[in-house]
């Protein structure tokens, strides 16, 4: 039962944010654009913290430049927000000193390319936002349950242990089976793709949270902890196929 007691605090809080989220991208444009600002920032925030605990100014500030930053996006061209996404990471990290300047500055590059990435994506309309959500969900909710039901050896127990093979695996399967849904064999590949991105994401998180020595990234969310515990996921997603739109 130990197992299962997080479900309905995970359920409960999942049914809140899947509400706010739908409805956000279905609006579109700055409302949809200042949620993502908003979960963006407080990401950086989460992020700032577990780097830096001792310097709440260093959190707070990461947390509000990126938000507006963010925000900002929607008047400047795609080499401007290039720009000061580098600026923003490199200033904050400069900050810091050793790894965790390394550390800050990969993490804010991250989730500000991947944030900025769901607001270019939606301006190309609802239904492929909705696809890619789709794909991270199925992922993690196929994951969750193959993991507990089946079991079996440890995916990166260094960095994640308590995901399995059999969760990941069952992850990819899952998002296969969304891409054929919303757009074929061609767009079944290209998620079980981002269904490994959104995993990477996830292990890129649990990596930053073992080197603080934290649980969760903060404890803002019922049953999930951080907004970064419930959105690496899609950042990693986000991440992986706005590199793919810009090169391709």
């Amino acid at each position: 039962m130990s197992s299962w007691s997080d479900l309905g605090p995970r359920v409960a809080s999942a049914v809140v944010m899947a509400a706010v989220g739908v409805a956000a991208i279905w609006a579109g444009g700055l409302i949809f654009g200042a949620l993502v600002a908003v979960a963006v920032g407080v990401v950086a925030w989460e992020v700032a913290r577990m780097l830096a605990p001792e310097d709440e100014g260093l959190a707070l500030a990461a947390g509000t430049f990126s938000a507006v930053l963010l925000m900002a996006a929607h008047f400047v061209s795609l080499l401007y927000v290039l720009v000061l996404i580098a600026l923003t990471a490199v200033s904050f990290a400069m900050r810091l000193s050793g790894g965790a300047r390394l550390r800050l500055g990969l993490y804010l590059g991250w989730v500000l390319l991947a944030g900025f990435g769901l607001i270019a994506l939606r301006a190309r309309g609802a239904g492929d936002l909705l696809w890619l959500v789709a794909v991270v969900v199925a992922t993690d909710t196929a994951g969750y349950f193959a993991g507990r039901l089946i079991g079996g050896p440890r995916f990166w127990p260094a960095v994640s242990p308590k995901k399995t093979w059999a969760g990941t695996v069952a992850g990819w399967l899952a998002a296969a089976l969304v891409g054929l849904a919303f757009g074929g064999a061609g767009l079944a590949l290209v998620s079980a793709l981002l269904s490994f991105a959104s995993q990477m994401g996830d292990a890129a998180e649990s990596a930053l949270k073992r080197h603080a020595g934290v649980k969760d990234s903060s404890a803002l969310i019922p049953g999930h902890g951080g907004v970064f515990d419930r959105f690496d996921a899609l950042l990693g997603a986000s991440l992986v196929l706005f590199v793919i739109g810009v090169f391709a």
